[in-house]
């Protein structure tokens, strides 16, 4: 039995017999009442990034169906679905987010079908299910490019312009009406047709903030609840109606952490990006999604598997809300996972590692309350020691950054105090050092 519990039983049972003894008459005395909460539990909203076309050639959506099972075991809670739609070919370099047709899934996935049986499977699991949207640009082969002209900017010459950033898609004209009415019908539709439960939104700042406001009050119209995630590091989209951005900065955070182990630096970052974020509002870390994979080699951007498993961690307890994107949780990958030129692969999920995140976001789960109060960092030279507390809800997170075992020294706040290792469930004594493998971490919470 718990600590804490056995305490309040024990509590509980001197107070009933003070009040049996006690006339009638007698004043009665409550017990001492626990410390008042400073703030309210934070979300234990947990997403997980999944590319459909890392479950093979065809049928993609069906095996990912067969999966949810164990992604819901990671304590995932929130299904991010990369782009299902079928992939352009005019101009194209086969990336998901050059969309063919907005209402298509593509075949090499499978069909309408297929995909409203795997929300069906995310539901019953208890996971919402949000779209990857699409909404600066389409493929050059996208049907409105002859059917409605008028929806694109043009080049000099009269002709569809591509994107400034990207040559292989079209760029969509807001100043169009016809756009916008588009653009919300095509979201809608998902959300009638399919159920989901919202969309993450493309390159958020390549389309105006009106649309967006308008967009996401039609949303509402259809599912209240609709949840919202801009791709984008600029909080002034919360005003828009977004859920949730990005915390873009949040990996080259980590990176420089484990290179100069300036735990200060690494602080004051992870300290002025939370002060951004307005109540009732959320902002996304991740050690990788499908970008910083692509750009980055695998095996080698945070030291090795353990490195990585050590980032996503801190994504998790640094005050915000975390991701894991599809790949983390497979073991022996290497070199940059790009996502372009219709790139299928059939990825093996490990069981250890789905078993690793699942522990950690146990955790995170369990400590919503105590990540509702305060954020205190411990200055050490040797881990990132970070402690929430939230009147009696304690919470300690202490993590080597190092590829090499450290031995650090715990906060005194915290030393002596009798807590649970969340790791392993047991009720301990947070001791007053603590040896530390080469990216070993420890969580202990009351």
């Amino acid at each position: 039995m718990h600590l804490n519990r056995i305490n309040a039983l024990i509590l509980g049972a001197a107070t009933f017999m003070a009040a049996a003894c006690s006339s009638d008459d007698a004043p009665q005395t409550p017990p001492d009442p626990e410390v008042p909460a400073t703030g309210q539990d934070t979300p234990a909203d947990v997403l997980y990034e999944v590319n459909p076309r890392f479950y093979g050639d065809k049928e993609c959506l069906k095996a990912l169906t067969a999966d949810i099972p164990r992604i819901k075991s990671m304590n995932v809670n929130i299904l991010w679905v990369m782009p299902p739609y079928e992939i352009g070919e005019l101009k194209s370099i086969g990336s998901p987010y050059c969309v063919k047709d907005y209402k298509k899934i593509d075949p090499a996935l499978g069909s309408i079908d297929d995909f409203r049986q795997l929300v069906k499977a995310a539901h019953g699991a208890g996971m919402k299910v949000i779209l990857d949207w699409v909404a600066n640009h389409t493929a050059f082969d996208n049907p409105w490019t002859l059917t409605n002209p008028e929806r694109y900017r043009k080049d000099t010459d009269g002709n569809i312009a591509a994107t400034p950033a990207w040559g292989d898609v079209a760029q969509l004209d807001y100043n169009s009406p016809s756009t916008r009415e588009a653009m919300i019908d095509a979201m809608g539709y998902w959300v009638r047709e399919a159920d989901v439960d919202g969309f993450r939104c493309d390159y958020s700042d390549g389309v105006p903030h009106d649309f967006w406001k308008e967009d996401i009050e039609a949303l509402t119209l259809l599912r209240p609840d609709i949840f919202m995630l801009a791709e984008t590091n600029d909080t002034s989209f919360y005003s828009d109606g977004f859920d949730m951005v990005y915390d873009w900065g949040f990996p080259d955070a980590v990176t420089s952490l484990y290179k100069s182990g300036n735990t200060a630096r690494f602080y004051d970052y992870i300290v002025s990006r939370n002060a951004l974020v307005p109540s009732g509002k959320s902002m996304l870390r991740y050690a990788f999604n499908h970008d910083v994979a692509a750009e980055n080699d695998v095996a080698t951007m945070y030291g090795g598997t353990d490195g990585t498993v050590l980032a996503y961690l801190l994504a998790a307890f640094s005050g915000e809300t975390p991701l894991i994107y599809s790949s983390m949780d497979v073991e022996g990958l290497s070199g940059r996972l790009s996502f372009f030129g219709n790139a299928h692969r059939k990825l093996s999920f490990s069981d250890k590692l789905t078993k690793v995140y699942a522990d950690i976001n146990a955790a995170f789960v369990k400590t919503a309350a105590a990540r509702g109060g305060s954020l205190t960092t411990y200055t050490s030279k040797d881990a990132v020691i970070l402690g929430f507390a939230n009147g009696s809800r304690k919470l300690l997170v202490v993590a080597n950054p190092a590829n090499q075992p450290a031995s650090v020294k715990l906060p005194i706040a915290f030393t002596g105090t009798s807590m649970t290792n969340m790791l392993t469930d047991e009720a301990t004594v947070v001791p007053v050092s603590a040896e530390l493998p080469a990216f070993g971490y420890l969580i202990f919470a009351n």
